[in-house]
């Protein structure tokens, strides 16, 4: 997380939100193979935890049970040109939000990954309405269960949950104006939206 308490995210709902918006997630871990990072969506469940699942073959996989991870999710972020400000003799940045969550794992019973497979789709599947949603009611019976044999679930009991939003709110109202035209003119209005936010939230 970047030191600079400008940039200190620490709202938990909407460190949450930005989490069940972002899904994607880089994962790592220590073993004494040396540092491993698995690739996969995450999802929160009503207690509180974090899922996600791997391919069995993943080398990652033997490693996880009991291990304490770093699980790490950025979405939009924007290089910022230092000819993007109205101030003179600025230097180069890059916005960008993160989440960083860490936690012990454990590997869930083969009835707690469908559990987590369903939940995870029907939460991606609401995101594509009004197209009807998947299931796996559409599968032929038993392909579902026989797929599933090729991933494996695990959850997180969190320990830590962080975040920095680094969208200059350091910076004056001049200089933030001139970058969201900027920002504009490259057509970066995702990232126009974060700074919009983290401007809010600091008060302007």
């Amino acid at each position: 997380m970047h030191p600079n308490k400008s940039f200190h995210w620490s709202d938990e709902n909407e460190l949450k939100a930005y989490v069940a918006e972002t899904v994607f997630a880089h994962i790592f871990l220590h073993t004494h193979h040396g540092p491993m990072v698995a690739h996969s969506p995450v999802i929160f469940t009503s207690a509180g935890t974090v899922q996600f699942h791997l391919a069995r073959g993943n080398r990652c996989v033997p490693h996880l049970d009991g291990a304490t991870v770093l699980i790490s999710l950025t979405g939009a972020n924007s290089y910022q040109s230092a000819d993007w400000y109205a101030s003179k003799d600025m230097v180069p940045t890059w916005l960008y939000q993160s989440v960083e969550i860490e936690g012990r794992v454990q590997q869930l019973s083969h009835d707690g990954l469908v559990a987590q497979v369903d939940a995870l789709s029907a939460h991606m599947e609401a995101t594509l309405l009004p197209k009807k949603p998947w299931t796996r009611d559409k599968m032929p019976p038993g392909k579902f269960d026989s797929m599933t044999d090729f991933i494996v679930g695990f959850e997180l009991d969190i320990s830590t949950l962080r975040g920095t939003r680094k969208m200059n709110q350091n910076k004056n109202a001049a200089d933030v104006d001139a970058m969201i035209q900027h920002l504009k003119a490259a057509k970066r209005d995702d990232v126009v939206a974060l700074v919009e936010a983290a401007m809010l939230a600091r008060g302007n």
